[in-house]
């Protein structure tokens, strides 16, 4: 894995075409997810996690939001009237997903389109922020640190971020084991095309970095309290809150 130089990872555009072209399977967490183990789990998991630990949710940012799965799973877990803020590369997903939020009726739903990393969000303003399956897209430590503390900055203190995402190991025969167990599981969704599919855009997409470390970056740009809610071979649901 991550044999592809981070200089030769999947452009931003190159990742855009890839999920505009699709948003219905991503549209049903059942077909759209099917690549992350224990997918449904781990998003009811992290959203009772996230209406819970800041019981006073008013306005909410999904970050690489997709058609808006992590935000409607949010809504359930609460209850009010709830601003959400979305934001994806893809306008398509965007779409999709401010049509789905927006029938819920529960408040405004604005669409912020392109990478999170460079666009304005209003500073120390969210209850909530979401990033389900978004952050293996950074790529070189500069910038998982940047990112990480624009988060922070982003976060009204009490409010939480929260993360599903594909990780690495920093062992590697932990690695390697991981690795293995995850292709068997893709083998039995898909046969051994699919196993080779999925791994293949992994390697030229993704930059995945270790739970741990992670947490030690949560850490590093102010969260004090941070806490791992699941974790299954390569992927885990994790997260902090500001204080």
């Amino acid at each position: 894995m991550n044999r592809v130089k981070i200089s030769e990872k999947s452009s931003l555009a190159e990742i855009r075409e890839r999920f505009d072209s699709d948003v219905d399977r991503f549209s049903r967490l059942e077909t759209g997810q099917t690549a992350t183990i224990d997918a449904k789990l781990a998003m009811e998991v992290t959203c009772k996690v996230a209406a819970s630990a800041t019981p006073e949710i008013s306005q909410i940012l999904d970050i690489g939001c997709g058609a808006g799965n992590y935000s409607l799973q949010l809504m359930e877990e609460t209850e009010g009237p709830i601003s959400c803020h979305l934001s994806d590369l893809s306008q398509p997903m965007l779409d999709r997903a401010r049509e789905r939020v927006s029938a819920l009726g529960r408040g405004p739903v604005q669409m912020f389109a392109g990478d999170f990393r460079t666009l304005d969000f209003p500073e120390g303003s969210y209850d909530v922020i979401l990033a389900a399956a978004v952050l293996h897209h950074l790529r070189d430590s500069s910038d998982w640190e940047n990112a990480f503390q624009k988060l922070y900055r982003l976060l009204r203190p009490g409010g939480g971020i929260w993360i599903v995402d594909l990780v690495h190991h920093s062992i590697p025969t932990v690695q390697n084991l991981m690795w293995e167990r995850y292709g068997e599981y893709l083998e039995s969704l898909g046969g051994p095309e699919y196993r080779q599919k999925v791994f293949a855009y992994i390697e030229k997409e993704d930059s995945p970095r270790p739970l741990l470390w992670q947490l030690d970056l949560l850490k590093k740009v102010g969260f004090q309290n941070v806490e791992v809610l699941h974790k299954n071979s390569c992927f885990a649901a994790f997260g902090g809150i500001r204080s």
